[in-house]
């Protein structure tokens, strides 16, 4: 499988692709700054230098064309403000759909946020609802879109070691998970075609990734 994983340099990005590398996956990791090209090299995936904020969906088309899957895994970071949530976690997002549209790569995860579907409504801080509205806003416009979509929401992320076990639901109530569990997900998601038009909520949990997302989708 060819996957070509937005936000290359990320931290959920570098495990999946350290994940992907290592059974044998072919992996493109996107990145915008080209001094973290050694980075996502050692993760095993294949730097390319692209800008989400600045480049075309024709020029992303050409460089995912005949990938398997594309993973949504960017963001703006931390201490980035409101307008970037936007133009990353949302644009960004819409536009790796539109290049998926264009070069005919039908599969689409997409690394959201717990809480995503209600925004920013009622969150007194004004950058982290915007981050939430720029997620809600992307997901929506995934789901309207024909392609083999999945949506992955993660509760509080860590970087403790994983566990391989979840909790997954359309709401799990509040959590944390490691971040190399959600790269667990979104792995067991790219290789089951059931998962398409998930939306999940992940957090830890008592339940083996194959296992949660098999009650998911039966």
């Amino acid at each position: 499988m060819r996957v070509v994983i937005a936000g290359g340099h990320g931290k959920i990005a570098r495990i999946l692709e350290r994940q992907l590398a290592g059974r044998g996956d072919e992996v493109v990791g996107l990145i915008r700054n080209p001094d973290h090209a050694d980075d996502v090299r050692a993760a095993g995936a294949e730097p390319v230098v692209f800008d989400l904020e600045r480049d075309s969906a024709d020029e992303l088309a050409e460089l995912i064309a005949g990938a398997d899957a594309v993973v949504f895994a960017a963001g703006a970071g931390p201490g980035s403000g409101a307008a970037r949530k936007d133009t990353v976690d949302r644009g960004g997002a819409v536009l790796l759909a539109d290049a998926a549209e264009r070069a005919g790569v039908r599969r689409y995860v997409m690394v959201s946020s717990m809480g995503a579907g209600r925004g920013g409504a009622g969150i007194e801080d004004e950058v982290f609802a915007a981050y939430q509205d720029a997620k809600k806003a992307a997901d929506e416009d995934l789901m309207r879109r024909e392609l083999d979509w999945t949506i992955v929401r993660p509760g509080g992320l860590t970087d403790e070691p994983g566990t391989g076990e979840v909790t997954m639901g359309a709401e799990t109530g509040r959590g944390s998970i490691p971040r190399e569990d959600v790269a667990r997900v979104i792995c067991a998601a790219l290789d089951d075609p059931a998962t398409a038009g998930l939306v999940t909520e992940v957090i830890s949990g008592p339940t083996r990734v194959a296992v949660a997302l098999a009650e998911l989708t039966d």
